[in-house]
């Protein structure tokens, strides 16, 4: 009889780690004739006017920009935002080549984002498919479907609620209840040490560390094309969070077979196997 696949995760950022930039300023914001760099500006202006939580004053002025040049925020509009999203090198086909060569290993991998960015954008993309939840902020919409009110804003300290729903394997946001009730260790659906999280920067640092205080994987990626100076920062940035501790591994974020970043993530994917396979031992 054939033995039976065991379950892993990964989870991944998107901004900055499946695609490069943030995923508004490639059709969104220009659509709404507004500078990207202005933009966030006035994001970081409102959330300190405001003692406002940052994720939720850029939904604010989406809303407010829109507003003002007359533009409908649609459910339909966001996916289709999505679909012309630039991925990081070898992206598009990692996912059927990692969960056949994990295959191989005995196991199988569910894919995750957990993103400060917007989950309908991220709908319209070629990669949708591939994951097992997309937890993502996101609008409340009125019968119409357009966008009236946060629903869901998730930033780089509750990105752990979302690693712990993961583990315990809730795949919604809304219910408080079961994340916070008792579950034994031995009875999550999804164990930390059988998790691996890739993010690009220091929004991703409390999910890092908790992966790795819980036995999981955390890789830091940074953009492959360090030729500019935003390039150099952001590889600065994730090779100190590795020399901290905060993160396992650093690698460019180069998905194709055969990269470093692809290599690391087989690693850790032999890793994973060896240990259930020594666990067998125990029983």
């Amino acid at each position: 009889m054939a033995k039976k696949l065991q379950r892993v995760a990964i989870a991944y950022d998107f901004d900055g780690t499946l695609a490069p930039g943030n995923m508004q300023q490639h059709s969104f914001i220009p659509k709404l004739g507004v500078d990207s760099s202005t933009f966030w500006k006035e994001v970081k202006a409102i959330a300190k006017d405001n003692d406002m939580n940052e994720i939720l004053a850029y939904m604010h002025l989406m809303l407010k920009k829109a507003h003002e040049k007359n533009i409908p925020i649609t459910k339909k509009a966001f996916v289709e935002h999505g679909k012309g999203m630039p991925m990081f090198p070898g992206v598009v086909g990692y996912f059927k080549k990692i969960n056949e060569y994990a295959k191989s290993k005995g196991l199988v991998i569910e894919h995750y984002i957990i993103s400060s960015g917007l989950r309908d954008i991220l709908k319209g993309t070629p990669i949708h498919k591939e994951f097992e939840m997309v937890f993502a902020s996101a609008y409340k919409y009125d019968v119409n479907d357009v966008a009236e009110w946060p629903a869901l804003a998730i930033d780089y300290t509750n990105k752990t609620q979302f690693l712990f729903r993961i583990n315990k394997g809730i795949k919604n946001a809304w219910d408080n209840e079961s994340i916070n009730k008792f579950m034994p260790e031995n009875e999550r659906p999804m164990p930390f040490n059988r998790m691996i999280y890739l993010g690009d920067g220091e929004t991703d640092i409390p999910a890092m560390k908790m992966i790795n205080f819980q036995g999981g994987k955390s890789i830091a990626v940074y953009n492959p094309d360090t030729k500019t100076k935003a390039g150099k920062k952001a590889k600065k940035i994730t090779q100190e969070l590795v020399s901290q501790g905060r993160a396992n591994y650093v690698a460019p974020a180069d998905y194709s077979e055969g990269s470093s970043l692809y290599k690391i993530i087989q690693l850790c994917i032999d890793s994973m196997a060896a240990e259930i396979e020594l666990q067998n031992f125990k029983k």
